[in-house]
């Protein structure tokens, strides 16, 4: 199990930077890959379909790669 453990928090955390980059407050989900500001620039939204999708995969990896360091140290 211990020889597991980094390559799995490797993979957790490549997953959470992707996640991290995919979100960006209060613009479309198409904006992190370089759209434009659009109607409704700087505005705030609710976060609806996908984007609340990818926000509550992004705490679950959060939560999962903290997990994974904890048993990183006590194993």
């Amino acid at each position: 199990m211990k020889e597991f453990l980094p390559t799995i928090q490797i993979i957790v955390s490549v997953l959470l930077i992707i996640f991290i980059l995919l979100q960006q407050r209060g613009t479309a989900l198409g904006s992190a890959f370089g759209g434009g500001g659009g109607e409704g620039a700087g505005s705030y939204s609710s976060k609806r379909g996908i984007q609340q999708k990818i926000s509550w995969a992004t705490y679950f990896l959060g939560a999962f790669f903290i997990i994974l360091t904890l048993l990183n140290l006590i194993l």
